[in-house]
């Protein structure tokens, strides 16, 4: 059930000669790279490695306990191995191979990338057919955070009407909070947002990813205090080695 994580880098040494030819019309095109994202969360992606860094990224891998992630980062194919049980999306569909004591007691449709997006903040806020809405800040402990509020295309994902809020030091322009909501069960859009802190980031290869998350909590006067649910990240890896197709596909018995 277990797969071997084999990253291949393979450099490719480009030689380019330029010959000066007379009678020989070129015609130059310039491709727009301009991005979709406001000059703000430009920022915040710049002080976690950049923008470029992270769309020259192929893999990312991390644990989560015992459950080992990897991802894709271009086709978003995900595959989840634990002692028990594995359970990925290899492009075209979810799936779960478990033993014959059904070990997996989740959905792997809601779970499979849940996590990718929590650690992969705040990269995943810059993909194709999103909204950006600048909202209030956030105050927590006589710091004001600024925020955006992201909504997706209809077409994207299996929850396209999840919402998320992104906080950042407007000082620093480092992500200190995420919002989110749920609407993967009920299918419909609520204004309900759960809240985590990240408070602790790590440098791998030049890219910022987060060690620690905090789930925090509102009480009736919107004051935000610390819950007992504590993620931690651990064997961080990011590459520009890519894997095969096969890596992310249902194990054959």
């Amino acid at each position: 059930m277990k797969k071997v994580l084999l990253l291949l880098i393979v450099i490719v040494a480009v030689s380019c000669k330029n010959e000066a030819k007379k009678d020989v019309k070129k015609e130059i095109i310039v491709e727009s790279t301009k991005e979709n994202f406001p000059d703000e969360l430009g920022k915040v992606f710049e002080k976690h490695g950049g923008i470029k860094a992270w769309r020259n990224a192929q893999v990312l891998s991390f644990n989560k306990g015992e459950e080992v992630h990897t991802s894709d980062l271009h086709s978003r194919k995900i595959v989840i191995n634990t002692p028990k049980y594995s359970l990925g999306f290899d492009g075209k569909e979810i799936w779960l191979d478990e033993d014959e004591k059904g070990t997996y007691k989740g959905n792997p449709a809601f779970y499979y990338n849940l996590y990718f997006y929590f650690y992969a903040m705040p990269f995943v806020l810059a993909d194709d057919g999103i909204t950006y809405e600048k909202v209030a800040d956030l105050s927590f402990e006589g710091t004001n955070y600024s925020g955006y509020k992201i909504s997706y295309a209809s077409d994207k994902g299996t929850s396209p009407d999840d919402n998320y809020i992104i906080y950042y030091n407007p000082k620093t322009y480092q992500m200190e909070w995420l919002g989110y909501t749920v609407t993967f069960r009920s299918k419909k859009t609520s204004d309900k947002y759960k809240m985590i802190r990240y408070n602790k980031w790590e440098n791998v290869n030049g890219i910022m990813l987060p060690k620690e998350i905090t789930w925090y909590k509102k009480d009736e006067n919107k004051k935000l205090s610390p819950t007992s649910k504590i993620v931690e990240f651990t064997l961080p890896l990011i590459s520009q080695g890519k894997l095969a197709d096969s890596f992310f596909m249902k194990p054959k018995k």
